[in-house]
């Protein structure tokens, strides 16, 4: 095999898409400063207990996992960073009243997401602990929707669940994991003969509600027609009276509702949202109330937050024009780097063409050249 040949699913990042990425990764940054996030970078590896704590068998099976050579322990590359930014909240800032926290780094996974994805997602999240109050859950999806609008993505769907409605209709029922995950994946693949497979033995009322939830996706009529055909439980109640007060507050994207998605990672307690966009075959950003995620660490608080790959993001996000840049001869004069020194400072690009060669430069558009003229180092338009 040839030296050159990477694995599958994992590439090079190439100056234009590089460009593009770091340019959104600033840009979502910025946004979560201005709603008032602190950044966290956690590490890129740690022990594997802490790693996958509380978050179930699908965030097990996407973690690389390695032996410590200074302690023996098992260690894991993270493959999700919001368990980390949860022990973060718990043992080290350990604060009493709301915390809003933001990161953004790469995750690694053992398998790819999809046909078309990346082993090596730039995650970037945004998480607010210590408010149980829908305020939070709102302020996430507004903060997520204002992230897709700042990349220019064009037209944006939200697809809105609830994980208390199917864990309300599973309550009681003994499962075991295998069961419980083929249930999961036959609600997801919206598959009937599936899902009757695996509730043979379930009470009648619960196996025709569950089969019931097969056919709740579309428009806000979903949550009436929810409201009919589903047992009147408190959780499901309230998961319903969420998901419309939600729904009602969300501006700039269309709203769709699929209430037997149970997508994603265990440690989802609440409402969930997935967001869209053309060109994209999957949701481009995931997010929800997890309020059980820091219990595993000693601390339980509510919690809720989103993530997305900002390489998956900037696939269809707009292009954004060229940095405009200043083509400069190469020379040891003390006036002319004066002159290079001088243009950088003020935040100019300056790029000097070394001798023998021309400019080749892709990721600049070098419309200003700097000449001497009358014995003085000026900038002139080409």
């Amino acid at each position: 095999m040839s030296a050159w040949v990477l694995p599958d699913h994992i590439a090079d990042v190439l100056p234009s898409e590089a460009r593009h990425i770091e340019e959104i990764r600033r840009d979502l940054l910025d946004i979560a400063r201005c709603y008032g996030y602190e950044l966290v970078m956690p590490p890129l590896l740690e022990h594997l207990e802490s790693l996958l704590s509380g978050t179930g068998e699908a965030l097990d099976l996407q973690t690389f996992k390695l032996v410590d050579q200074l302690s023996g322990r098992m260690m894991g590359l993270r493959a999700d960073s919001t368990p980390q930014v949860a022990r973060i909240d718990a043992h080290l800032l350990n604060r009493r009243g709301v915390t809003r926290l933001c990161y953004c780094g790469p995750v690694l996974h053992t398998r790819p997401s999809g046909p078309h994805a990346t082993r090596e997602p730039l995650q970037f999240g945004a998480e607010i602990y210590g408010h149980s109050g829908l305020e939070a859950d709102l302020e996430i999806l507004t903060l997520a929707l204002d992230a897709f609008k700042q990349t220019q993505i064009g037209s944006i769907g939200v697809d809105m669940a609830d994980a208390r409605i199917v864990r309300s209709l599973l309550e009681g029922l003994v499962l075991d994991a295998n069961q419980l995950s083929g249930i999961h994946a036959a609600l997801a693949s919206k598959d009937a003969i599936e899902l009757t497979r695996h509730l043979a033995d379930a009470p009648t009322a619960t196996a025709q509600a569950l089969l019931a939830l097969l056919q709740l996706y579309g428009d806000e009529t979903v949550l009436q027609e929810a409201q009919r055909v589903l047992p009147q439980t408190p959780a499901i109640n309230t998961a319903l009276a969420h998901l419309k007060w939600l729904a009602s507050h969300v501006e700039g994207a269309s709203l769709s509702f699929d209430l037997a998605d149970m997508r994603g990672y265990a440690y989802y307690s609440g409402a969930m949202f997935s967001m869209y966009a053309p060109g994209a075959s999957d949701a481009l950003a995931r997010g929800g109330r997890y309020d059980q995620v820091g219990q595993v660490f000693g601390r339980k608080r509510p919690a809720v937050g989103f993530s997305l790959d900002i390489k998956a993001l900037s696939g269809v996000a707009a292009n954004r024009p060229l940095r405009a840049a200043i083509r400069a001869p190469w020379g040891e004069a003390a006036e002319l780097r004066a002159a290079i020194a001088s243009l950088r400072r003020l935040g100019e690009t300056v790029v000097c063409v070394l001798p023998g060669h021309e400019s080749e430069i892709d990721e600049f558009h070098c419309d200003r050249e700097l000449l001497q003229a009358a014995g003085q180092w000026v900038v002139q338009a080409i």
